[in-house]
């Protein structure tokens, strides 16, 4: 019987038919970067950390099992994840990509995959009529979904329909929900990427990033490169994540049903322009995400009056963090047009709905209550000094 996503991220299953590591619970950090032969010809499985390490190759397993992919790969950072997928393609190849994405994808993309002679066609993959941007060249469309900032929904399957069609492939950043909440591979996707520095490692201690696939072909190719280009996670970082993994589900939990009560709380207030949250029956997104995905996330933008009123806030916020990143378990407060889309040209910015108005929200898991109270009395502190 299939278990449930909680018990698997506490337990590998396929791990539990012996005891091993002398019964240690925590599965051990093992830090060395090579491995003595017992004569020529044998091996102990592992041969070379940059290769492969048992912590590391323990925490792909188990996101392999999260996302049900018969692979995944962990590496240093997801920016690394991202930057090694892109060595699937060749000069002349073209790619959709969404129109809103993080920053840092949209660097490399712009910056180096321009340069090694890829294309990119960017649209806006929740509105727009995907098919019509594929060309004989076309390799891949690449989203993400809810999107980073704009909490744009994607519909998974309906891509993945549109994919198969032309034989290209679908790959699916799924960073803002986490497995536990959305199983792109399941609606269709070829390859799910996530930052595992947020939700899956969740205590802003460390940086990782993770491939997942259920293709064989791909995993190969895969498993080439990251041998090749030595981007694999080191073998403390594994454990941070497996660590984080474990608490995962009530951390998901936690966060999702308070950003729902800030999110309510946020659409009250009279400087508060908009609040986009996928969790409202209002959101264009709402029905897509009560069809593919097992809640709305801790994610949220909101906008407000002024850029003034914007930077007021998070020069008065304490508790709550004024921070790039998410995922973790404190409330993080980000400005995007500086911080994580800054590289993003203005124009794009604008097409996409983010101003200099616009803040997102990492909910975290404190109490519900002392978040409000913090966010009332910043608002009413700025209030007194208009």
């Amino acid at each position: 019987m299939e278990r449930e996503i909680e018990t698997k991220c506490i337990h590998l299953e396929e791990d539990e038919s012996s005891v091993q590591h002398f019964g240690a619970v925590s599965y051990p950090i093992y830090q060395t970067a090579t491995y003595a032969h017992p004569a020529v010809g044998q091996s102990t499985g592992f041969d070379y950390s940059r290769l492969q390490n048992p912590t590391r190759e323990h925490l792909e397993k188990v996101v392999a099992s999260l996302e049900n992919g018969v692979d995944a790969l962990a590496f240093s950072s997801g920016m690394a994840a991202i930057t090694m997928m892109m060595e699937l393609f060749a000069p002349g190849d073209h790619l959709i990509i969404d129109s809103d994405l993080y920053g840092g994808s949209i660097r490399l993309f712009e910056h180096v995959s321009v340069k090694n002679g890829i294309h990119f066609s960017r649209i806006n993959c929740a509105n727009e009529d995907v098919e019509s941007f594929i060309q004989e060249n076309t390799k891949a469309i690449y989203v993400e979904t809810p999107t980073n900032p704009m909490m744009n929904v994607v519909d998974i399957a309906a891509l993945a329909s549109i994919a198969k069609r032309h034989g290209i492939l679908l790959i699916v950043d799924n960073t803002f929900l986490s497995p536990y909440l959305q199983n792109p591979l399941d609606l269709g996707a070829d390859i799910v990427v996530h930052s595992g520095t947020k939700y899956l490692a969740g205590h802003n201690d460390t940086l990782a990033g993770f491939l997942v696939t259920n293709r064989e072909d791909i995993s190969e190719k895969f498993r080439f490169l990251i041998k090749t280009t030595g981007a694999g996670l080191a073998p403390f970082d594994s454990w941070l994540v497996l660590r984080g993994i474990k608490t995962l589900g009530i951390r998901m939990d936690r966060s999702q049903e308070n950003a729902m009560e800030i999110a309510r709380w946020l659409k009250a207030q009279k400087h508060v322009t908009k609040v986009i949250y996928p969790g409202f029956e209002d959101c264009p997104g709402h029905e897509i995400m009560k069809r593919q995905s097992r809640g709305f996330g801790a994610m949220l933008t909101f906008q407000v009056e002024s850029k003034d009123f914007a930077l007021k806030i998070l020069g008065k916020v304490r508790m709550i963090r004024f921070a790039e990143s998410l995922g973790g378990v404190e409330t993080l407060l980000t400005y995007p047009t500086t911080q994580t889309h800054a590289d993003v040209p203005k124009e794009i910015q604008e097409k996409n709905g983010l101003t200099d108005a616009t803040l997102r929200m990492s909910v975290g898991i404190e109490n519900v209550k002392d978040l409000i109270a913090e966010l009332d009395q910043v608002f009413c502190e700025i209030e007194n000094e208009q």
